[in-house]
């Protein structure tokens, strides 16, 4: 809806001051034109790289029609939040194979809420400005494609692991979107700067980035140790090490993350000293321990079940301990069909390492030469402070 009264460059200026007064670092302003990524959306879904994500193939093209999940929408406003902690520990925690490690964005509270409530702040703010004016926002509340819409809103560029890059801020940070219904000046798209490199491609542990900008969400760990409520395929089990929750290597090794910005915001700090813990301390709580400690968490959707299921894993994957196999045969006493039969593996796992431990073996370390890679481009290429 035009409407004559009001001042759209100056409403645009004003949204993006506002946006940056509650906490957004950038905010960006697009149509809702994605038919150019129908194509590829469908062959996508055809392909089955979204595993048991069902709710995905369930919406279908109306990922790339966000004029249809919102009737009258003209625009969307996308907006960025930076989310990576000081003192990041990655390389630390990598080599600490005793240590469980989680995904960076999961370490503090529950991004969804945060960013949702501050962009009803932004919506309720233009209302104000121009009375009749309809928005939604969304994060990762609905059937959209966000990365894209973002990417047309000048945020970024898709990159070949299919996350967004920005040119001044790397990749940590969040996305949102208010889809709203007047014609606010659009933002241009940023050139691909991601050029010949291929180096998210070549360290993913999985293989996930099938090739540049597709992923199959199959082979990668952050949906095998978050989405997915069954059993991990044993092929993908040694190679998840001891990342617990998430993977964050593919943004590890991005060289553009050497000018990530560092997060302002306290709610994404560390909590329950999760960005440092041992699986063993973690492999200890019981279930009530579990929701007390993620409470205000993502980390809490997973469910206790798929969170034991996870640290058994990263058990079976960590140097031969005595403890480990005391600890295992343990909690297979009490354990759920699906989680013993992870710490089944894992104990077949410690035996194994024992044994070549006992000959005087060197240890089995999988992808040994990539981890390795990985964490001096983590040492190399850190922000300041982080």
């Amino acid at each position: 809806m035009t409407s004559p009264t009001i001042n759209y460059q100056e409403l645009t200026e004003k949204i993006k001051f506002w946006g940056q007064e509650l906490g957004f670092a950038q905010v960006g302003i697009s149509d809702v034109d994605l038919s150019a990524h129908e194509e590829a959306l469908s062959e996508w879904l055809a392909n089955n790289y979204h595993g048991d994500m069902d709710y995905m193939q369930r919406h279908g093209l109306m990922r790339a029609r966000a004029a249809e999940l919102v009737q009258g929408t003209l625009r969307a406003i996308s907006v960025r939040m930076d989310y990576l902690p000081t003192d990041a520990k990655f390389a630390r925690i990598l080599k600490k194979s005793d240590h469980a490690y989680i995904s960076r964005y999961a370490l503090g509270r529950d991004y969804h809420k945060l960013m949702r409530k501050r962009l009803k702040q932004l919506g309720e703010k233009i209302v104000h400005y121009c009375d009749t004016v309809n928005y939604r926002p969304f994060v990762d509340s609905a059937p959209i494609l966000e990365r894209p819409l973002a990417e047309k809103a000048g945020l970024g560029w898709v990159g070949k692991h299919s996350l967004l890059i920005n040119k001044q801020a790397g990749s940590w940070f969040f996305l949102g979107e208010l889809l709203i219904d007047i014609p606010l000046p659009c933002d241009e798209k940023p050139e691909n700067l991601c050029a010949s490199c291929v180096s998210c491609i070549k360290i993913c542990p999985t293989g996930a980035i099938v090739k540049p900008y597709v992923v199959d969400a199959r082979r990668c760990i952050s949906y095998l140790t978050i989405e997915l409520r069954e059993a991990i395929p044993i092929e993908f089990r040694p190679l998840i090490g001891n990342r617990v929750y998430g993977c964050d290597d593919c943004q590890l090794i991005c060289p553009w993350n050497k000018f990530a910005n560092l997060s302002e915001i306290d709610d994404f700090k560390p909590r329950q000293n999760l960005d440092d813990v041992e699986l063993l301390t973690l492999f200890s709580w019981d279930e009530e321990t579990f929701l007390t400690k993620t409470e205000g968490s993502p980390i809490r959707r997973i469910g206790f079940q798929s969170w034991q299921r996870n640290i058994a894993v990263a058990l079976g994957n960590a140097p031969f301990q005595q403890q480990i196999v005391e600890v295992l045969n343990e909690k297979l006493l009490h354990s759920q069909a699906m989680v013993a039969e992870h710490i089944q593996w894992a104990l077949a796992q410690q035996k194994i390492k024992q044994a070549h431990q006992n000959s005087s073996s060197e240890p089995i370390e999988v992808n040994k030469r990539l981890t390795g890679r990985l964490i001096r481009s983590i040492e190399k290429g850190l922000p300041r402070d982080a």
